[in-house]
């Protein structure tokens, strides 16, 4: 964020370092805090205190997508060769079909996009600030690294913080680690290969203050942050295929090249006996447009629908209309002390 990234200004591994030394690294005081010519210089160069959410798909363009599946393309092809024929009904019907399927898709897509961007609205709070030795409440997208924060129970902390001093703090990091139970925190310095879960002089930002207080200096905010890193790997998760559309494709594929080959093959049988091109024509047209199975991208999205309509009642919010059918092809559920999860 901003004109530089902390990671490349600061070394890590803040859990194994001493109060002096973070107080050192960061240039910053352990008893006033920054000076307040210190903070715009820092709110400059590093950036606000956010995390940055991926630039998002139009809507309109969002929408137009739910029309990019290979069956889809079949299916408005058909309806444009019965809207020509005069056969109005069957028209009707197919393209009603179709805009049904992009309605329900564009929803769930929409849905999800808001949970996602949840995420980055965890750290936007109020931050308890000692800067030049004065205790100041400010926003915590002004917070810059080396700024020392006060936190009391009922806080959320607003980015992470190397722990100085500590009076009976308790913190809930479950978000980020799993851990079920609030974590006792201690300011004493840890081993270097200590896990994540483990760095008790560490908090995290999203992550609330069940009891206690503390006084922590800042060393990583936005995307440098773990909730911003979790951010943007959901961010920069790769779009994934599951075997219904998978199958789907490969059928709709098959069945394209089948009757355009059974079309083809029929016109020119029909030259070779003598009958009129026009009627050779329009047979073919017919043919293909009867082989089309039009009420299976119906069947498919009304049972995706229902499975997608049960789980959201569950208050599990499907991106994709696809990804319910995976669920039924689940073997192994993990699921860690707050029972969050996942499958395989």
């Amino acid at each position: 964020m901003g004109n530089s990234s902390e990671a490349e200004v600061f070394p890590g591994g803040w859990h194994a370092k001493t109060e002096i030394e973070v107080q050192n690294l960061l240039a910053s005081d352990l008893e006033k805090g920054l000076t307040d010519l210190e903070i715009p210089r820092r709110q400059k160069e590093f950036g606000p205190n956010l995390v940055s959410s991926k630039p998002g798909t139009p809507p309109w363009f969002r929408f137009l997508l739910q029309f990019h599946q290979p069956l889809v393309y079949l299916l408005l092809t058909a309806g444009t060769i019965t809207a020509s024929l005069g056969e109005y009904v069957d028209t009707t019907v197919i393209f009603g079909v179709v805009l049904i399927n992009a309605i329900v898709g564009f929803i769930q897509e929409a849905k999800a996009e808001k949970a996602i961007e949840a995420l980055s609205r965890m750290v936007v709070t109020a931050a308890t600030v000692r800067r030049g030795g004065r205790k100041l409440r400010v926003p915590s997208a002004e917070l810059v690294p080396g700024d020392l924060v006060l936190l009391q129970s009922g806080d959320v902390v607003p980015a992470d913080l190397r722990l100085i001093s500590v009076n009976s703090l308790q913190i809930d990091e479950s978000a980020l680690t799993g851990e079920s139970m609030p974590v006792h925190k201690n300011p004493s310095t840890l081993a270097p290969e200590t896990s994540l879960a483990d760095r008790r002089n560490l908090a995290f930002a999203g992550a609330h203050v069940t009891s206690g207080q503390a006084e922590g200096i800042v060393f990583a905010i936005g995307n440098a942050s773990e909730t911003g890193r979790i951010a943007g790997m959901l961010a920069s998760t790769a779009e994934l295929s599951t075997p219904l559309t998978r199958k789907i494709n490969a059928f709709s594929r098959f069945l394209l090249w089948l009757i355009l080959g059974l079309g083809t093959l029929g016109f020119f049988v029909g030259l070779m006996r003598g009958e009129a091109a026009i009627d050779l024509f329009m047979a073919s047209v017919a043919l293909a447009v009867g082989a089309i199975p039009e009420g299976l991208p119906a069947a498919v999205t009304i049972v995706l629908a229902i499975g997608v309509s049960r789980m959201a009642r569950r208050r599990a919010i499907i991106r994709k209309l696809p990804a319910v059918e995976t669920l039924g092809g689940t073997t192994v559920i993990c699921s860690d002390k707050t029972g969050r999860g996942c499958s395989d």
